[in-house]
């Protein structure tokens, strides 16, 4: 598959941004009705990268994140892993327990398994945009979710990962809410052959 992905026309990169593009609006739609906040989203950055380099997009590998990993299952079957900075993490759990900016410095059970949700639905609304560009039926699996330094996370993530290639196409969003920036990496890595599906889908195949 890393073939294949380095080898995307301008065209086809295009395809796959707008799909990025309304995804993440989706997500973001979702994530601002599960806080009760208004959220603004900036347009996602798309591009592809090596698995190795993806620690580097979230400010190192020692860099604490929250992650919440999915498998899709589907027409276009692959992985989506979502990361969020600590901080940003922490202030989700504020929004959506309605507490004080601040007040949550560490996750307890009840805050993990809220942001498994929100992981859940953030990537059910992603599928679910690319549904509707592409006709795929696609559905992610239960979430797992890990607080740990970047790469350690990334470590584990990529050693599953190591037979479905060696290239992520990586859609960066930021989603923007009143009480301030909440920052979200989203990473997907389709299984060989998902990458071609999809375009094929939205008439950009090869």
């Amino acid at each position: 598959m890393s073939d294949d992905i380095l080898e995307l026309s301008p065209v086809q990169m295009d395809a796959l941004r707008e799909i990025g593009n309304v995804g993440a609006g989706n997500s973001a739609t979702a994530l601002s009705q599960i806080i009760n906040h208004r959220i603004d989203m900036n347009v996602p950055k798309v591009s592809i990268v090596p698995l190795g380099e993806v620690p580097d997009m979230v400010g190192g590998p020692e860099a604490v994140v929250v992650g919440v990993f999915l498998r899709v299952y589907g027409s276009a079957p692959g992985n989506i892993l979502f990361l969020l900075p600590a901080d940003s993490a922490f202030l989700l759990v504020d929004m959506l327990m309605g507490k004080k900016r601040g007040d949550t410095q560490n996750l307890d059970f009840m805050d993990e398994s809220a942001l498994m949700e929100i992981g859940n639905i953030l990537a059910g609304a992603y599928l679910n945009a690319l549904f509707n560009l592409t006709k795929l039926s696609l559905l992610p699996s239960i979430p797992a979710l890990a607080v740990d330094m970047a790469g350690a996370i990334l470590n584990v993530v990529l050693i599953q990962l190591g037979q479905m290639g060696d290239h992520a196409l990586v859609i960066e969003t930021q989603f923007d809410a009143d009480e301030g920036d909440i920052k979200g990496h989203f990473f997907l890595v389709p299984d060989p052959g998902s990458l071609d599906t999809i375009l094929a889908a939205v008439g950009m195949g090869s």
